[in-house]
């Protein structure tokens, strides 16, 4: 670590005197960030695509999170919340997506400090430096941020001193297909392909029942999809479930026998009773090369064993994991990992394939600077494709960014975790608190 690396906000000139920090996304890691600007007493607006706040959440909202509350309440969010009266919920017990919203971010976001900030159904969908483009650098520290904001059919700009990109990675998921590109096809029958975690038993049900899906993934939101479509055939006569995977077993599902995180241990276990039941069918290595719409389901085409196999489905699940969106950055100086595509100094922390979620070094601002002075990608996208991220990891981020934001080294410094032990984790991510490291 060098010593610019670790010194405060630089002075600044009368072009950013007055302006917010701006934070993308209000989930629970933009609005802790909300909460410890609050505390700051550090201006700030939020721009949040969906409709409402914490929108991906509601769409995962009917699955039960692995963490209990008290693990998954921001202490700084907590504090200001208390001021108000607010109660913390049962602090072993497990919340549902729904019921963090409801009992946890929705108090939070409508929290006078904090409501009027909030901008839903506002995408951002590029930033930029007032001026330049990436390619300019004198006087660029001095050139305020400006992000260009989709709102229904207009399009604005905004100003900012700072950003906190917390827009996470639930809206773009991994492909279907291992190289990485969407399979041949894809666009045919779009339609018959659903996100991760479909509300199976609730709200898509009449999607699912009596038809077979095939889910795609072998982490642990295809374990909970599977497990749903399970309970589903149990009363709905004629649904039948394929689970397809690349390699030779789902070892991303296998949770080790120390794992804290007790409600996720026995899922591995779970599915492979219904494999071997026979109430789901396992097709393995199995990898997708091509889809096509077959009368009203998807004819899926891939390699296994060196052959091309045909497999006929009515509906696909995928739940490959998720990567994160870097379009909107392409005008900003970034330093990301190759691989992970993760910052680069934060890469060697959260390798799945060295780390679990209990073994990531407590990080911050530090680790989380870029090459654009004040820019920082935290939460579940600053972990890229590595699934190793817990909420209470983006909660301690988000508090050293603000804290150096204010000119309070010491405190950004002054980085401290303490993280449950953890099972096996993989490549194959999940959205925070649902897979790998709920």
């Amino acid at each position: 670590m060098t010593l610019t690396e670790l010194s405060p906000p630089r002075t600044r000139d009368d072009r950013l005197t007055g302006l917010p920090v701006a934070i993308i996304g209000a989930g629970p890691v933009g609005l802790a960030a909300a909460a410890n600007l609050v505390e700051r007493g550090i201006d700030f607006v939020i721009f949040e695509a969906g409709e409402s706040i914490a929108h991906s959440v509601d769409q995962w909202g009917h699955v039960r999170l692995f963490s209990p509350w008290k693990l998954v309440v921001d202490p700084a969010s907590r504090r200001v919340l208390e001021e108000t009266g607010w109660q913390h919920p049962e602090p072993e017990a497990l919340p549902t997506g729904l019921e963090l919203v409801e009992h946890y971010l929705a108090p939070l976001a409508a929290l006078d400090s904090i409501a009027a900030r909030i901008n839903t159904g506002t995408e951002v969908v590029g930033v930029s430096r007032e001026g330049m483009d990436r390619t300019r650098t004198a006087n660029r520290e001095a050139a305020p941020f400006v992000l260009r904001l989709r709102t229904g059919d207009t399009t604005i700009e905004s100003t900012a001193r700072a950003v906190i990109d917390a827009s996470g990675t639930y809206r773009s998921p991994n492909s279907l297909a291992s190289n990485g590109l969407d399979p041949l096809g894809f666009d045919e029958v779009a339609n018959l392909v659903h996100h991760a975690l479909p509300d199976v038993l609730g709200r898509d049900r009449a999607q699912f029942a009596g038809r077979h899906t095939t889910v795609v993934g072998a982490g642990h939101s295809a374990a909970n999809t599977l497990l749903a479509l399970a309970t589903l055939a149990e009363s709905e006569p004629g649904t039948r479930i394929t689970w397809v995977i690349r390699s030779a077993s789902a070892v991303r599902m296998t949770t080790s026998a120390d794992d804290e995180l007790t409600a996720r241990a026995s899922l591995g276990a779970r599915v492979d009773h219904l494999v071997a039941t026979g109430a789901i069918e396992k097709l393995d290595r199995f990898e997708i090369i091509a889809l096509s719409r077959q009368a009203d389901g998807v004819r899926l085409v891939g390699s296994r064993n060196g052959d091309l196999v045909e497999h006929d489905t009515d509906r696909v699940v995928n739940a490959t994991g998720f990567r994160p969106d870097l379009s909107m950055l392409r005008e900003v100086r970034l330093d990301l990992d190759e691989i992970v595509e993760a910052p680069a100094r934060l890469a060697p922390l959260i390798d799945p394939n060295v780390h679990t979620c209990g073994t990531v070094e407590p990080h911050g601002f530090a680790e989380l600077q870029q090459p654009e002075h004040g820019f920082f990608v935290v939460g579940m996208k600053s972990y890229g494709r590595a699934p190793t991220f817990l909420l209470a990891t983006g909660y301690e981020q988000v508090r050293s960014i603000t804290a150096w934001l204010a000119g309070d080294l010491a405190a950004a410094s002054a980085v401290q975790l303490t993280l449950l032990a953890t099972g096996v984790c993989s490549t194959d991510a999940a959205p925070a608190e649902l897979g790998c490291c709920g």
